[in-house]
C-alpha cells in the first residue's frame, strides 16, 4: 500500500466523500493521485462529471485538505480509516457496483476477518414482536460464531445489536454519519459500547452529519458485509427493503420472520416470504440452511 497514495486518497474523501465509483475516471487518469493538485478545473469537471463551480471549489479545498493533519486527528479520535486497497478492507465490498472508496472504523478491526456475518435488520418502530423474535433467532448464531451486522438505527437494528451483547457475541454496527455526529441520539450509550468493545463502520467523514440520503447507501454496505439477512418486522415500502434489494443484486441469501397478519409491520416479511425469501422463525434455520449449502458444494 503507497503510503503518499492514501494520504492523497484521504485528503481528497475528507472534501469528496464518494464511492470508489465516482473515482474510478479520476483514478484511471491519475493512479497514485500525484497529478491531482495540478489538475485545472476543466479536467476535474470532465474526469469527475462535476459542475465547473463544483470542480473549483473541490480543487481549492483538496489544496487545503493537503495540509490537514489528519492522521493525528483520526489517531486522536481512535479511528482507523481504510482505503479500498489496505489489508483490512473487506473484500465482499469489492461485489458492491459501488464499493466505498474509503472506510472509517473505531473497535474490533478483527471482525472483519470473520466470514461468517448475518445481518439482522427490521422497521426503525418495531414493536416487542422484534425482540421475541430476537430471542430464537440470535442466541443460536451467537453460538455459533456469526458476528451480527445492522445499521444502529433505533428499532429492530439496536434491539439485534444489544441482544447480541448481552449474549456475548460479536456485532457489527454500519452508520450513516460520520464518527463526530453519532445517530440517533437515543442510541448514544449503545454506540459508545459498540466502538469500544465491537466495531463501527461508516464511508463518511468525522464531520459528516446523518443526512437522510446516508442511509440508502449504508444500506448496501450492510448487504455487501453479510452472507444473509434476517428481516424481522418491515413496511413494504421501507428502508429495511432497499437493504434487500442490494441483497438481492448481489446474491445474498434473504430470511424473514412470518408476523400477525393483521400487522403492517408484517407485511414487508410476507412480501419476501412471497417472492422467495425463507422463512425463518429460529436461529437454527439460518444455521441448517448454510450446513446444506456447505454440504451440496462438497
Amino acid at each position: 500500500m503507497n503510503k503518499e497514495f492514501t494520504e492523497r486518497l484521504l485528503a481528497l474523501h475528507y472534501v469528496y466523500p464518494k464511492s470508489l465509483n465516482k473515482l474510478l475516471p479520476l483514478l484511471a487518469d491519475d493512479p497514485d493521485l500525484s497529478a491531482l493538485e495540478q489538475k485545472s478545473p476543466n479536467e476535474l469537471m470532465s474526469l469527475l462529471n462535476i459542475k465547473l463551480e463544483q470542480a473549483i471549489k473541490l480543487k481549492a479545498s483538496y489544496r487545503q485538505s493537503l495540509t490537514y493533519p489528519l492522521h493525528e486527528a483520526y489517531d486522536k479520535y481512535r479511528i482507523l480509516p481504510m482505503s479500498y486497497q489496505h489489508p483490512f478492507y473487506p473484500e465482499s465490498l469489492f461485489e458492491l457496483i459501488d464499493p466505498p472508496a474509503v472506510l472509517y472504523a473505531k473497535g474490533d478491526i478483527a471482525l472483519l476477518a470473520n466470514s461468517q456475518k448475518i445481518a439482522i435488520i427490521g422497521s426503525r418502530k418495531a414493536s416487542s414482536y422484534t425482540q421475541k423474535a430476537l430471542e430464537k433467532i440470535v442466541p443460536p448464531l451467537v453460538e455459533s460464531g456469526f458476528v451480527i451486522v445492522s445499521g444502529l438505527a433505533r428499532g429492530a437494528d439496536a434491539m439485534a445489536h444489544q441482544k447480541t451483547i448481552d449474549l456475548g457475541g460479536r456485532t457489527i454496527a454500519v452508520t450513516g454519519s460520520g464518527f463526530l455526529h453519532p445517530y440517533p441520539k437515543e442510541n448514544n450509550a449503545l454506540n459508545d459500547i459498540i466502538e469500544e468493545k465491537q466495531l463501527v463502520l461508516t464511508e463518511y467523514p468525522p464531520y459528516m452529519k446523518p443526512l437522510k440520503w446516508n442511509f440508502p447507501m449504508r444500506n448496501r454496505i450492510i448487504s455487501g458485509l453479510s452472507k444473509g439477512i434476517v428481516v424481522t418486522e418491515a413496511l413494504v415500502k421501507s428502508g429495511t427493503l432497499s437493504t434487500i434489494e442490494h441483497a438481492l443484486d448481489h446474491g445474498k441469501d434473504i430470511f424473514a420472520v412470518p408476523g400477525d397478519i393483521g400487522s403492517l409491520l408484517s407485511e414487508g416479511p410476507h412480501k419476501l416470504i412471497l417472492e422467495g425469501a425463507k422463512p425463518v422463525w429460529n436461529g437454527w434455520q439460518v444455521l441448517e440452511e448454510y450446513q446444506q449449502m456447505t454440504a451440496e458444494k462438497q
